[in-house]
C-alpha cells in the first residue's frame, strides 16, 4: 500500500513539474513577441530618417556636350569638287546677280533725283520771267531742262532752205518729242539686262543642276555603289544650283517690274511737262515773229 501511494503521488509530482513547464514556456512566447513587436515601429523611424539623409547624395549626371560636326556639303564642296562646266556656271550666276543688284539700285536712285528734279520743274521753271531764266534755274543734268534747251534751240534755228519749208509749229514739236524720247530711252537703261536675268537665270542654274546630278550618277556607276552616303552628297550639291538660279532670277524679276512701273510715273511728269513747254515756247515764238513783221513793215 505504501509503494503504491509513493509511485501515485511521484506520478503527480512529474505531472506537475510537466505543467509548470509548459506554462514557463507559454509565458516566455508573448514577451519575444512583444519586443520583436516594440524594435520595429523603432526601426521605422530609423529607416525613414535616413531615406532623407540619402536622397541629397543622388546628382543629376551631366549632359555630354556633342562636338559640331562640320558639314561636307555646301557651297565649299560645291566650287572645290566641281569641274569646269560647274564652276563657270556659277561664275555666271554671281555675274547675272551682281548686274542686276546694280541696275535695281543704280535706277531707283536715278528716279529719285529725277523725282525731286520734277518738283523743282514745276516750282521754279514757271515761275521765271521767260523761258531763258526758267532754263537756267533748273540743274544741270535734268532731263527738264535738256527738254526746255531743246525747244529753246529750235525756235531760234528754224532757218535754212530746208528748215523754212517746215512750219514752226511742227518744227518746235518734233524737237521736243525727240528730246522726250531720249529721256525715255535713258529711263530705261538696263531694264532689257534685268529682263534677261529673270527669264534666263532659272535655266542656267538649272543646267548646273542636270550637269551635276549627271557627274554624281557617272561616279556612283563606276565606283558601283549606291548608298545614301554616296548619293547625297553629289545630288544635294547639284540642287544647290537650282537655288542659286531662282534666287537670281526672282531679285531680277521683281526689279524689273518695280522699275517699269516707277517709269511709267516719271514720264507722265515729263510728258504734262514738255506739253506745257511746247505751248509757251511756240507762243513766244509766234510773238517773236509777228514783231519782226510789223518792223519790216515799218521799215
Amino acid at each position: 500500500m505504501k509503494f503504491s501511494l509513493s509511485s501515485k503521488l511521484k506520478a503527480l509530482l512529474l505531472a506537475g513539474s510537466c505543467a509548470f513547464g509548459a506554462g514557463l514556456a507559454v509565458m516566455s512566447v508573448p514577451a519575444s513577441a512583444q519586443s520583436t513587436e516594440a524594435s520595429a515601429p523603432a526601426a521605422a523611424p530609423a529607416a525613414e530618417a535616413a531615406a532623407p539623409a540619402a536622397a541629397p547624395t543622388d546628382v543629376a549626371a551631366p549632359a555630354v556636350a556633342k562636338d559640331p560636326v562640320d558639314n561636307p556639303y555646301g557651297l565649299d564642296a560645291l566650287w572645290k569638287g566641281g569641274d569646269f562646266v560647274a564652276r563657270s556656271t556659277l561664275i555666271i550666276m554671281a555675274i547675272m546677280s551682281m548686274g542686276s543688284w546694280y541696275i535695281l539700285i543704280t535706277k531707283f536712285v536715278d528716279q529719285l533725283k529725277m523725282s525731286g528734279q520734277a518738283k523743282d520743274a514745276k516750282t521754279k521753271f514757271w515761275k521765271a520771267a521767260s523761258v531763258q531764266a526758267g532754263v537756267t534755274s533748273l540743274k544741270e543734268g535734268s532731263p527738264f531742262r535738256f527738254i526746255a534747251e531743246t525747244a529753246t534751240k529750235a525756235t531760234d534755228h528754224h532757218e535754212g532752205a530746208l528748215l523754212e519749208q517746215i512750219d514752226l509749229n511742227s518744227w518746235v514739236t518734233m524737237s521736243i518729242q525727240r528730246a522726250v524720247d531720249k529721256v525715255q530711252s535713258r529711263l530705261q537703261d538696263g531694264l532689257a539686262f534685268l529682263a534677261t536675268v529673270g527669264s534666263t537665270a532659272p535655266f542656267v542654274g538649272l543646267f548646273g543642276t542636270v550637269w551635276g546630278i549627271y557627274n554624281a550618277l557617272t561616279a556612283i556607276g563606276v565606283a558601283g555603289q549606291a548608298s545614301i552616303d554616296k548619293v547625297a552628297g553629289p545630288v544635294g550639291e547639284a540642287l544647290i544650283m537650282t537655288a542659286i538660279g531662282l534666287g537670281v532670277a526672282v531679285p531680277a524679276v521683281l526689279g524689273y517690274n518695280f522699275l517699269v512701273r516707277r517709269n511709267k510715273t516719271a514720264m507722265e511728269d515729263v510728258r504734262a511737262f514738255s506739253a506745257d513747254l511746247h505751248s509757251v515756247v511756240l507762243s513766244g515764238a509766234m510773238s517773236k515773229a509777228s514783231g519782226a513783221a510789223s518792223i519790216k513793215k515799218a521799215g
